[in-house]
């Protein structure tokens, strides 16, 4: 068994929403007991990931709230670097591992072993639903609603281009969830005859800052004007993809209209509120999502169930986010610290 942490008493989907006025936040709020040592291991599928690394800050926040110690593990974005930082994280024999951005099946037996050690895996985008999983067995998987981010994002563009869109999907195919969004982002499409998804490229995470321009000059060659909207399933691709649009003399306020269904990092606002190649987002709300995690860990040490929250969706978009650059339900730090007692 894994070393059980230390313990003290008990302490006590909308596209035109503003992305500035987020809905105020409702977690179970009943007080819990609080442990008062905790080692967690974030494993991320890739810190260059802004997702992955957005998540990570939030579980490292909140751990510094409840008293806990966090190191993070990066896997580097491939097969063999994933599954050595999982055999990494198990010897490390922690408290709680975090499965960040990774599908828990392509480290199987190092999942195997940290349940048979009694360690308690929450996974981040690890698996396609929220909520508890028994295969893989996972206390609680942290994500919003794929269909909903799916759907809202076909929507933006179904309604942007007026139902006549071509359309060009990007996706990461290594990540069985990234795919799985992308899928039924096609499907939501096609549910719209005027709507034309010209191609579907699939550029791994890690080889995106070489791949994408690459990419991009290609399909602005070969599809010329009937380009007119592209959806990715994370907005990093657009930060890659800006400098052959804006060689090939394309503006930055489109067309194409690109928008990403997640995650919704700093940057990507900024593309957005600069109009600089990316027009929207779907954002998950990460740092809420980080603290989330280290509640879920709180609860499952305790023997109590997942809480159950999933964050809600929307699009953001220069004209609704107020100039912010990020998004998070609005009261969620202060709701945990009173959960906490902290």
């Amino acid at each position: 068994m894994a070393a059980p942490p230390s313990r003290t008493g008990p302490s006590g989907p909308s596209p035109g929403r503003s992305a500035a006025t987020s809905p105020g936040f409702a977690p179970p709020a009943v007080p819990e007991a609080v442990f008062l040592f905790s080692f967690l291991v974030y494993l991320a599928q890739t810190m260059t990931n802004p997702g992955v690394a957005g998540a990570a800050q939030g579980v490292r926040e909140a751990a510094r709230v409840i008293g806990w110690t966090v190191r993070v593990i990066d896997g580097g974005g491939t097969p063999a670097g994933i599954q050595a930082a999982m055999s990494e994280a198990v010897a490390l024999r922690p408290s709680g591992i975090v499965v960040g951005g990774f599908d828990p099946d392509s480290t199987a037996s190092q999942v195997a072993r940290a349940n048979a050690q009694g360690i308690p895996l929450i996974g981040w985008h690890a698996v396609p639903d929220p909520g508890p999983s028994r295969q893989p067995d996972l206390f609680t998987n942290v994500t919003t609603r794929v269909q909903d981010v799916a759907r809202i994002s076909a929507q933006w563009i179904i309604s942007d281009s007026r139902g006549r869109a071509g359309v060009v999907v990007i996706t990461d195919a290594s990540i069985p969830f990234a795919r799985n969004k992308s899928d039924l982002i096609r499907k939501e499409l096609a549910d719209c005859g005027g709507v034309d998804v010209l191609s579907v490229q699939n550029i791994p995470i890690p080889d995106a800052s070489s791949r994408t321009p690459r990419e991009v000059s290609s399909l602005l060659s070969r599809f010329q004007d009937r380009w007119t909207h592209s959806v990715a399933i994370n907005d990093l691709y657009f930060a890659d993809a800006a400098p052959a649009f804006r060689a090939a003399g394309e503006k930055g306020s489109g067309p194409p209209f690109n928008i990403g269904a997640g995650d919704g990092d700093p940057s990507a606002f900024q593309r957005i509120n600069s109009r600089q190649y990316q027009a929207a987002t779907v954002p998950e709300p990460l740092s809420l999502q980080g603290w989330q995690i280290v509640d879920e860990f709180n609860r499952a040490y305790s023997g109590r169930p997942a809480s159950g929250y999933v964050a809600p969706v929307h699009v953001a978009t220069a004209g609704n986010s107020e100039g912010t650059s990020t998004w998070d339900p609005t009261g969620y730090r202060e709701a945990y610290r009173t959960i906490w007692g902290k």
